[in-house]
């Protein structure tokens, strides 16, 4: 009876070894993976939003030509301490992000 018990206990810590554990492991590393990305809804969200700064952005610089054109000296009126944004750095850094993140979407559609 004991050499029973012996086995039964030995063959259910073999099952746990070589079969549980793997299994616990591999099941909460799909889970990790799959909670650290975006969803298709959160890119295409982001997408979204960075379409319309984008055309804000745009609409604002329409804006400022044309009070640059009645007023050269509009900006320093409304805001003289304010300091004074460049776009050029910052705007391609939102465009290599929008392509990453583009280029990141396509391959989870192919998949």
């Amino acid at each position: 009876m004991e050499d029973v018990m012996g086995m039964m206990i030995g063959m259910t810590a073999v099952v746990i070894l070589f079969l549980g554990l793997p299994w616990l492991v591999f099941h909460y590393i799909t889970k990790w993976k799959t909670a650290a990305t975006l969803t298709g809804s959160d890119e295409k969200l982001l997408d979204d939003l960075y379409e319309t700064a984008r055309r804000l952005d745009d609409r604002l610089c329409s804006i400022e030509r044309i009070m640059a054109a009645d007023d050269p000296n509009w900006k320093a009126k409304c805001a003289p301490d304010a300091p004074r944004l460049t776009g050029s750095a910052s705007e391609m850094d939102l465009d290599a992000e929008l392509a990453r993140l583009s280029a990141r979407t396509r391959e989870r559609e192919t998949r």
